[in-house]
C-alpha cells in the first residue's frame, strides 16, 4: 500500500485539510477510505519513529509517557500474566480481554494525551513491524505493553542486534 503517493496526491492544501481533520473526535466521520489512510499512515509513522528509537537507545532508559510508572504499576496488577513478549491477539481483542482493557483504558483519560488513538503493536518484540506481526491497539495499550517490554528487559534484543550491526560496520 502506497500511503506516500496517496498523501502526495493530496497537494499541499489537501494534506493541511488532513492534518485539520486528524484533530477531530471519531464520532464527527463516517467511513473515509482517504481519512482512514491517513489515520494508517499516522499509525505507520507512530510505529517507525517508536521501531528506531528502541534500536538506536538502550530501551531501558526509555520513558514514553509523563506517567510511566502508573501505566506500568496499573497494567501489572490487571494483566500481570499476560505473556508481552509475544502477545497473544486474543488477549488484546477477545470480549474476555476487551472486559479488563475497557476499564484500564478509560483510567488514562485525561491523563494520557490520546490515550484511545489507534497505533500498531508488534506481536513479537524481538521482531520488526511487519504484517503478520502487527496488531492494531489503542495507543494506552501500546504504552503499557512497550513500557513493560523496555523495563522487563524485553526490547535489548532489537537494541542489541542493531548495536551489532553498527558495530560490525565499523569494523
Amino acid at each position: 500500500m502506497d500511503l506516500e503517493g496517496l498523501l502526495g496526491s493530496l497537494g499541499a492544501g489537501g494534506a493541511v485539510s488532513a492534518a485539520g481533520a486528524l484533530s477531530l473526535p471519531a464520532e464527527s466521520y463516517g467511513n473515509d477510505a482517504q481519512l482512514e489512510m491517513m489515520w494508517a499512515k499516522k499509525a505507520y509513522d507512530h510505529a517507525e519513529i517508536y521501531f528506531n528509537l528502541i534500536s538506536s537507545v538502550d530501551p531501558k532508559f526509555l520513558k514514553l509517557t509523563k506517567v510511566d510508572d502508573q501505566i506500568y504499576t496499573e497494567f501489572k496488577k490487571i494483566f500481570g500474566d499476560m505473556n508481552i513478549n509475544v502477545l497473544n491477539p486474543e488477549d488484546l481483542k477477545s470480549e474476555e480481554a476487551k472486559q479488563k482493557w475497557r476499564p484500564f483504558c478509560l483510567q488514562f483519560d485525561g491523563i494520557v494525551e490520546d490515550y484511545n488513538y489507534g497505533t500498531l503493536l508488534r506481536l513479537d518484540c524481538q521482531k520488526d513491524y511487519t504484517e503478520e506481526n502487527t496488531i492494531f491497539a489503542t495507543r494506552i495499550q501500546f504504552f503499557a505493553v512497550e513500557i513493560s517490554r523496555n523495563r522487563e528487559g524485553y526490547n535489548n534484543a532489537v537494541y542489541e542486534s542493531t548495536s551489532k550491526s553498527k558495530n560490525q560496520k565499523q569494523s
